[in-house]
């Protein structure tokens, strides 16, 4: 059994194995949270609701189909902190540190798996790669905590209890899962800005993605490299770090602009600012929030989902089509109608493949969603539209955020939102590689004729 198992895995594409492993950590959650002991006494999950939460807790998402503070037991929390982090590490590199401990050597099948699943583009250096990635996200998450478990000492009767607070708190922000365990989100906390901001630190840690964060710790353990030159950072870091900024500044003021004379025309512009510089950094991929997103207006919540739908940064805790796919797509339309046919930025040259990955890469997405939302539409015709888009952009962005319809969706829709979720967490490149195979180069062309466009 074990060697057809074998003969089929060397069989398939490295997206396709990564895809399998996914599979199996959801299937593994699947039984984790079967167990009676996870559940609160007298409280029954139905096989469906526990699969959707599965998927979501896999997938770093957060939509869940009941208030997890009043399902789940204290031993409940602890088993989805334990998947949270096959989501936020990655399967691959959970998978090498247990192959590393156990003195497994790495071989070159397995530093494949690493490239695809961290969106790499070589084999050097990945194991190295991958230790710093989970040196780093635990590293945040425990400083998260202790901050913030000291810190809820005011809150809760008993530190055991604001230790558990403090711990979940942080996992959920560092990996951008979005739950929560006060049933209330942390809108506990909507005034309290000490804990909005670690929470955003977190999340902005998480989101803006692993190789971000070891660049900058290169640069501030060391100001010059080996050969003694000064320290550079990549084109990826400086891309997605602009990006990423850009769009949480951007989301702060839309936000705040919008509902200054909606939902903040009576408070003062520090609580409207906290509101706004919150919802925007969880749009990126976080799903937490401190207000009820039902009060916010139409433009805002479409705003919002439009926010989503782009995501986190590659290489991230973060879903969607990420945020240098949204750069390198914005580069490219601005360069064309200035008639260059190349992008240059910071002294560099972008690849015409990734100039070509990215626009593919957000056409299938915008196809995938449109499609998700009219399914929707016919299959839980009962749930306004905006209700339905914004369940879409925050499943695909792997986000959380929802106006309260997952419980009430039909199985067939909460089907469409696992599909989405579990494609926003892979990534859509590897699953255009899914479906399509690896590179093939054919060794032969045809003659080149132009085609009328616009």
């Amino acid at each position: 059994m074990w060697g057809k198992l074998r003969d089929w895995m060397e069989k398939r594409s490295p997206a396709q194995v990564i895809c399998s492993y996914y599979l199996l950590a959801v299937t593994i959650s699947i039984l984790l949270f079967s167990i009676p002991a996870v559940h609160r006494p007298g409280i029954k999950v139905s096989f469906m609701d526990t699969v959707f939460t599965a998927v979501s807790v896999v997938s770093d998402t957060g939509l869940s189909v009941f208030n997890i503070s009043e399902t789940f037991s204290v031993f409940g929390y602890f088993m989805i902190m334990l998947v949270l982090q096959f989501g936020g590490i990655g399967i691959m590199a959970i998978s090498t540190f247990f192959w590393v401990l156990l003195g497994r050597r790495i071989g070159l099948r397995e530093r494949r798996l690493i490239m695809v699943d961290n969106n790499q583009f070589a084999l050097s250096g990945l194991v190295h790669l991958v230790k710093e990635i989970i040196k780093i996200i635990l590293l945040i998450e425990l400083i998260g905590a202790l901050i913030l478990g000291f810190y809820f000492l005011q809150y809760y009767p008993t530190w055991k209890e604001a230790f558990l607070h403090g711990l979940f708190t942080s996992v959920s922000a560092t990996t951008n899962a979005g739950m929560d365990i006060t049933g209330d989100s942390l809108a506990p906390y909507a005034k309290d800005y000490f804990v909005q901001l670690i929470n955003i630190t977190q999340i902005i840690l998480g989101a803006i993605g692993f190789p971000v964060l070891i660049e900058v710790k290169h640069y501030l353990l060391r100001k010059q490299t080996e050969l003694g030159h000064p320290f550079r950072f990549s084109l990826f870091a400086k891309l997605t770090t602009i990006t990423y900024g850009i769009l949480l500044i951007l989301g702060t003021i839309l936000i705040f602009l919008l509902e200054f004379q909606h939902y903040f025309k009576d408070m003062n512009w520090v609580d409207s600012f906290f509101y706004s510089f919150f919802q925007a950094a969880t749009t990126r991929s976080a799903g937490l929030t401190t207000l009820d997103i039902n009060d916010l207006s139409r433009p805002t919540l479409l705003i919002m989902s439009v926010f989503m739908f782009i995501g986190g940064s590659p290489n991230s805790v973060g879903g969607g089509i990420r945020t240098t796919t949204f750069a390198l797509n914005m580069l490219f339309i601005y360069h064309f109608a200035r008639g260059n046919r190349e992008i240059k930025i910071f002294n560099r040259e972008l690849h015409p493949d990734d100039i070509m990955k990215s626009f593919a890469i957000t056409f299938l997405a915008i196809v995938m969603c449109l499609l998700s939302v009219v399914a929707l539409s016919i299959s839980d015709s009962q749930h306004e539209l905006i209700a339905i888009f914004l369940e879409v952009c925050s499943a695909f962005g792997t986000v959380g955020l929802s106006l309260g319809i997952t419980p009430d969706l039909s199985i067939f829709g909460k089907f469409v939102l696992m599909m989405l979720m579990f494609i926003g967490r892979i990534g859509l490149t590897s699953f255009l590689f899914i479906i399509g195979g690896s590179n093939k180069k054919s060794n032969y062309n045809y003659p080149k004729e132009r085609v009328i466009i616009g």
